[in-house]
């Protein structure tokens, strides 16, 4: 399952989707997790030291190494510097699995031990100083949605993706790519404006879209959000010690979470996991190239000098039963 985490800056989206992703790992269950945030917390958030977390290798960085393979045979590209973040996959392009091991994540994921299982952790990179005034942030996110769209996963697996902060995400077809949307609100009207904003930008697009709410304290926030979000409200999250204790780098065994937010992960695994029987690889795979030729038609003849439409191929549907050469 595909499964992004959002919400304005601060609401505590990172935070949990960290708990969601070491809920999984102990229960043994696959997991690539995306840090697709230029803030890059995620990695600290499961535990890395900050030496730690600035090693992990980015991969914005390794954009020529994930579109050559992603390429493969695909007599449709002409070359890897004719693919950007939305070509689609076609006949002869290879594909992402959870459960594989390949050269892109054996360049851009790193094995995170937690208590009970491990992650792949993989990283857009951080904006840096060589980008200020040549690069918008949104070029760091490329990668991960390039990735998505050459990604197969089955039941049982998981790809958490913890994405940058607001509604940023509606600046390409990202936020289309995930199975469900978990948006992170505190009870605030700033909290819930995010969703209202959400809910209306992804309204034609079919996005599966729950509220979690955070930093609940008591009825009357929970009231608050209840009546902001209506039947969206899907769980609410209030104090954590053991949230405290992590961020100061000091997390207790996982297993000594508060009973009252565990149940809270397994009513966000359980919604997950309803939503594979409403996939729509059909829908999934148009949507995809619509936003293909929107960014083609757009910027990206102009910047690869290449008609990018001539990409797209008709008869191709991605799926799980879609054979990738090797």
């Amino acid at each position: 399952m595909k499964i992004a985490f959002v919400g304005k800056g601060g609401s505590g989206k990172t935070t949990l989707s960290s708990l969601f992703i070491r809920h999984l790992a102990g229960l043994g269950a696959p997991v690539v997790a995306v840090d697709a945030d230029i803030n890059q917390h995620l990695g600290p958030a499961l535990g890395l030291d900050e030496a730690e977390a600035a090693a992990l290798p980015a991969m914005g960085d390794r954009l020529p190494l994930i579109k050559d393979y992603l390429r493969g045979s695909n007599q449709r590209i002409a070359s890897a510097e004719t693919m950007i973040k939305t070509t689609p996959p076609g006949e002869g392009s290879r594909l992402l699995r959870v459960c594989e091991d390949n050269p892109v994540y054996d360049a851009c994921a790193l094995p995170v031990e937690l208590d009970g299982g491990a992650v792949r952790l993989m990283v857009t990179g951080p904006f840096t100083e060589a980008d200020l005034g040549v690069a918008c942030y949104h070029s760091k996110t490329g990668a991960v949605e390039l990735c998505l769209n050459h990604l197969v996963d089955g039941p049982g697996e998981y790809v958490v993706v913890d994405m940058t902060a607001g509604s940023d995400s509606f600046a390409s077809g990202m936020f289309t790519r995930f199975d469900i949307t978990f948006l992170v609100a505190e009870p605030t009207r700033k909290g819930v404006s995010v969703y209202r904003q959400y809910k209306e930008y992804a309204r034609d697009f079919g996005v599966v879209l729950k509220v979690v709410g955070n930093k609940v304290r008591d009825r009357d926030d929970l009231d608050f959000l209840r009546a902001e979000v209506g039947d969206d409200l899907l769980v609410a999250v209030g104090h954590s010690d053991w949230v405290r204790a992590m961020e100061k780098g000091r997390p207790p065994r996982f297993e000594l979470l508060e009973d009252a937010n565990r149940r809270a992960l397994r009513i966000l695994q359980v919604a997950a996991d309803a939503t594979y029987e409403l996939r729509d690889w059909e829908r999934y795979t148009r949507q995809m190239v619509h936003f293909h030729l929107k960014n083609a038609a757009s910027w990206g003849n102009a910047r690869t000098g290449a008609d990018l439409a001539a990409q797209v191929d008709p008869g191709f549907m991605l799926g799980e039963g879609v054979i990738a050469p090797v």
